[in-house]
């Protein structure tokens, strides 16, 4: 499913995922290509023990005009799930054609790790049942191959690229300038980063 193909109205995106694995940065670069592009585009963040692994989810909603950055539940257009549960946790967001994009990484939250609650067997499977489509491939391997873990983001952005409504190379050109000022030697690991979870998506 391409949202650009719906011409929605506002585009809803939810961004979960573990602290660390730089879902605030993801929500951070796709508002900034929304108002590149003339959107008006806003975003909501809750991080709960963020450095110490805890979840973190970021919602980001652009269109011609937002007023509430709050996605409700059954209208997100894209679930972008760093962690293989978290994208469980959170499917019930989705519209009925949506599209979750999984990363099959699987981190056990610091409720697991405690024991309070068990970690499902195969998160991926439990969203499928739901009849909702999942594309779930292994970002944090690809970010690893390229060598920093932290290259996951731009894996997930690259694999969502195809369902936003601007071009995958607009928002290529967005991460890698945003880089380019700030740490040019990462620019060109994020171009990378980007074809690679794009190429993974398909």
């Amino acid at each position: 499913m391409n949202v650009t193909q719906q011409q929605p109205i506002i585009v809803n995106i939810l961004v979960v995922g573990v602290g660390g694995q730089g879902v605030m940065t993801a929500s951070e670069i796709l508002c900034e290509a929304a108002i590149l592009q003339g959107f008006d585009a806003k975003k909501t963040e809750v991080a709960g023990m963020s450095q110490r692994g805890g979840v973190v989810s970021s919602h980001v909603r652009f269109g011609p005009k937002v007023y509430s950055p709050e996605i409700a539940r059954g209208e997100a257009d894209v679930l972008v799930a760093f962690e293989a549960a978290e994208a469980m946790r959170w499917c019930h967001y989705l519209r009925p054609n949506g599209v979750a994009m999984v990363n099959r990484l699987h981190l056990e939250p610091p409720v697991v790790s405690l024991g309070l609650f068990p970690y499902p067997p195969d998160p991926v499977e439990e969203i499928r049942k739901q009849g909702l489509r999942v594309y779930d491939f292994d970002g944090s391997a690809i970010a690893l191959e390229l060598g920093d873990k932290r290259l996951v983001n731009t894996v997930m952005l690259g694999a969502i690229s195809e369902n936003l409504p601007f071009t995958p190379e607009m928002l290529k050109e967005r991460i890698v300038e945003r880089f380019r000022v700030r740490k040019p030697a990462l620019a060109e690991l994020n171009a990378q980063a980007f074809d690679r979870g794009r190429a993974a998506a398909k």
